[in-house]
């Protein structure tokens, strides 16, 4: 898909605030609420716009660290890290997981309550993992940003 210029500057909107009416989406792109409206379908019948979701306090709900594990895996075998994947997936724990090139195989971003939920977590995702080779352990000491807004203008 090729976004135009109104396409993107509804995606910027939406980033924002994606509980933005259609009638102020439009009045804001100068577009009219059933244009919008159109749009935003094609957006979303065509997969740039995945999903639309709550950003939550982690800290409100008592997930008060952020955690960056580097996974170095023993084995490349595609069954075995198939498997390691879907255990990073069924984790809600871990927030972004990403298969990488370099130095270790995965980097997983994790919220957790405490250092203890995390060592529970290291023995079930790591330790009882037949295929974790090591990992190291990053805590954030503190999260100057994140989020995950997509840019929609080249700055």
């Amino acid at each position: 898909m090729n976004p135009d210029p109104y396409d993107l500057a509804l995606l910027e909107a939406i980033q924002q605030d994606a509980t933005t009416s259609q009638l102020d989406l439009g009045a804001r792109v100068n577009l009219s609420s059933a244009a919008v409206n159109r749009r935003l379908k094609k957006l979303n019948a065509d997969g740039v716009i995945q999903r639309t979701v709550a950003l939550v306090d982690p800290a409100r709900l008592g997930y008060s660290l952020t955690v960056i594990a580097e996974v170095e895996v023993e084995s490349e075998r595609l069954d075995l890290l198939d498997a390691m994947k879907r255990s990073f997936l069924a984790c809600p724990q871990v927030q972004q997981c990403y298969y990488v090139a370099g130095e270790c195989d995965f980097v997983l971003i994790m919220l957790v309550k405490n250092m203890e939920q995390y060592t529970e977590l290291t023995r079930a995702l790591f330790f009882e993992s037949n295929n974790v080779k090591r990992f190291k352990t990053l805590v954030s000491m503190s999260n100057v940003k994140t989020g995950l807004s997509v840019p929609t203008a080249d700055r």
